[in-house]
């Protein structure tokens, strides 16, 4: 019973999302997100919510020290030695986007699901999901 009445309330919530989505001016950088692998409409609501303006970023490079996905450094003269993530930054993203890349564990491939996603985005946006998908896809299997 409680199982049941939880999904019913994550569902609600999630048509409340897209019902206010909608009207947001973000809407269409909200859709290009939609349309890579593992990121639906929280993940890219939330994304979208904790960076705020992506151009603000130069570079992936400072989109990555935000979000703390950076490795760590230890160096000393000509040792140079890199470490886990630095997890500093937003959290909160910072989680979201971790989850989303669990997706990226099997065979790249566009699904039904990232189809319906995609329909109305243009085809240069497509493009680059698929080359994140085989980019991501194969940097699982290293």
């Amino acid at each position: 019973m409680r199982l049941r009445s939880r999904q019913h309330r994550l569902e609600r919530l999630e048509r409340e999302i897209r019902h206010h989505v909608k009207t947001w001016r973000l809407e269409p950088v909200v859709k290009a997100l939609m349309a890579m692998r593992g990121v639906q409409i929280v993940v890219a609501v939330t994304m979208i919510s904790e960076l705020g303006d992506l151009t603000r970023f130069d570079n992936p490079k400072q989109l990555m020290s935000y979000l703390g996905l950076t490795p760590s450094e230890y160096s000393s003269g000509e040792r140079v030695r890199r470490g886990a993530i630095t997890k500093t930054g937003n959290r909160h993203a910072r989680r979201i986007l971790i989850e989303a890349a669990w997706s990226y564990r099997y065979p790249a491939k566009v699904s039904t699901k990232i189809q319906q996603r995609q329909e109305g985005i243009p085809l240069a946006i497509r493009d680059i999901a698929w080359k994140a998908q085989l980019r991501l896809n194969n940097a699982t299997r290293l």
